[in-house]
């Protein structure tokens, strides 16, 4: 018999700055939450004031993860030591793997629409930390939609309705869904046990269990163990992003943008920087 997951704990965004001076709500990494395995980090950044991201992130080392920047609204354009470059706009997903070792810059430009999106870290299991980088982007049109009972699902990853996500080859095979629903309508949603699953509703107000105890928007919801998750929006409609992963069970050591198992692994990820060595080659043992 199916059994539906229950809201464990409610997180409510951190305003903070990052990169060059970027304003940002931090949901995951912060004293409250800081790490839900594998999900090392969540921001939600969004401004009609160019003032307050322009600046944007410029050349910084990563080590141990993958990124997923998903944009709501704006463009930022990436650059990295391995030579990729482009630009992603509304709707776009851009995919890294650091792996190994990378530097790159996230620059957003400025948009009389303003900018609005997440970046979510992906922690990588031991035996891929430092595996070759990669870099990808996917376009808004070829992000899968499904519409079902009142729910327009964008599958940026995972499968839903048997409508397989546009962001594959991810270790700990996340469920990604940017989900609008209509209001009083009602969205469930299968996912295996024992993987990690939360949900950031940004919009409106909902019920993410049959408690019946509404939750208003920005809020996270953590779920407990179960086959399923069901979410019902209030009087207007809700739009929230639903996402889970296959936890590693595995230690974890973390130094800003370096993410490793052992203390000993970030420090030669500090030595390999300060010495021109920290960028993947081919040749890295």
């Amino acid at each position: 018999m199916s059994e539906l997951r229950r809201v464990s704990r409610l997180y409510t965004p951190q305003p903070t700055s990052d990169g060059a001076g970027v304003k940002i709500n931090r949901i995951i990494a912060t004293r409250e939450l800081d790490y839900l395995d594998p999900f090392l980090l969540l921001d939600h950044f969004g401004s009609d004031n160019p003032n307050d991201y322009i600046a944007g992130f410029p050349m910084h080392p990563h080590r141990g993860i993958e990124t997923v920047t998903y944009m709501l609204k704006g463009s930022v354009t990436h650059r990295d030591s391995m030579g990729n470059v482009g630009t992603i706009h509304t709707g776009d997903i851009q995919w890294m793997t650091a792996g190994g070792g990378i530097m790159h810059e996230e620059m957003p430009h400025a948009s009389a629409d303003g900018m609005a999106g997440f970046q979510l870290w992906v922690n990588l299991p031991a035996k891929l930390k430092m595996t070759k980088p990669r870099y990808q982007e996917v376009a808004a049109n070829n992000i899968p939609v499904v519409e079902k009972d009142g729910a327009k699902i964008l599958v940026i990853a995972g499968e839903v309705e048997g409508v397989k996500g546009a962001v594959s080859e991810i270790y700990a095979e996340p469920s990604y869904l940017d989900v609008t629903l209509e209001a009083q309508k009602t969205f469930t949603h299968a996912i295996p046990r024992g993987h990690t699953v939360f949900a950031y509703l940004f919009a409106g107000n909902a019920t993410f269990d049959d408690s019946g105890n509404a939750i208003a928007s920005p809020m996270l919801a953590v779920f407990e163990d179960g086959d399923a998750v069901q979410i019902k929006a209030g009087d207007e409609t809700a739009r929230f992003i639903l996402v889970s992963g296959k936890p590693l069970h595995e230690s974890v050591a973390r130094y800003g943008p370096f993410v490793m198992n052992t203390r000993a692994e970030i420090e030669r990820a500090i030595l390999d920087l300060r010495h021109g060595t920290f960028v993947w080659t081919e040749d890295r043992l």
